[in-house]
């Protein structure tokens, strides 16, 4: 295998969460007025929480205030999902598999560090990683390059032999903008919806299928 890294989006890429954020976000957001669709929370969900709180009322609210409801937001996303809360099928295997065989691994999310430590911590797998880089260590969120080059960085690995594991478009643009291959994970999105996006080298419902 050509990469010594793997760089693993987390939300929708290793648990099926994406739904659950999508409805704490829906629920929050229209309480607040917004008036908006499911499948338009759906195309807004990337990013950092105060940065989707701007685009959906700009000017609206003040950073402290964005916090608080970001809070809340993650808050009701935790309750709601821990019931079902696993890493996707054959991502254990995969994981061993990596560290066996010397790959050295991170995640790059746009989560804060809050929900990162609440799946690692709760499914036992913060050894398999070597780097984490959470919306609290960026400036600028994906489709900006800056947190995939940061898990690189922080491995001490050429971008160009790290693959990104990713479950949006928003994502898979980040990982091209940092000259990295991605596998795309089709729990959210379907392949059309990454048209025209040369970086990406599959497509997989899970990582039963991955081919080494």
């Amino acid at each position: 295998m050509k990469y010594k890294a793997f760089l693993f989006d987390m939300n929708g890429t290793m648990i099926d969460d994406m739904q659950y954020h999508i409805k704490a976000w829906h629920h929050l957001l229209n309480e607040l007025g917004a008036g908006i669709s499911m499948e338009r929370m759906k195309e807004e969900c990337y990013g950092k929480n105060n940065e989707l709180l701007e685009r959906i009322f700009p000017g609206r609210f003040s950073e402290e205030e964005k916090h608080t409801m970001s809070w809340e937001k993650e808050r009701q996303y935790q309750e709601s999902f821990r019931p079902y809360l696993k890493l996707l099928d054959g991502l254990p295997g995969l994981l061993e598999k990596a560290r066996q065989q010397g790959i050295k691994m991170a995640i790059g999310s746009a989560a804060i560090m809050f929900n990162i430590d609440f799946v690692l911590d709760e499914l036992q797998v913060r050894p398999y990683f070597d780097a984490l880089i959470s919306a609290d260590e960026v400036k600028r969120s994906k489709p900006d390059p800056e947190t995939f080059l940061s898990c690189a960085a922080s491995l001490g690995v050429d971008p160009a032999n790290c693959l990104v594991f990713e479950d949006s478009p928003k994502g898979v643009e980040a990982a091209a903008n940092a000259g990295m291959d991605c596998m795309v994970i089709t729990t959210l999105h379907d392949p059309a919806d990454f048209a025209g996006q040369k970086n990406i080298i599959g497509f997989m419902k899970d990582y039963t299928s991955f081919a080494w």
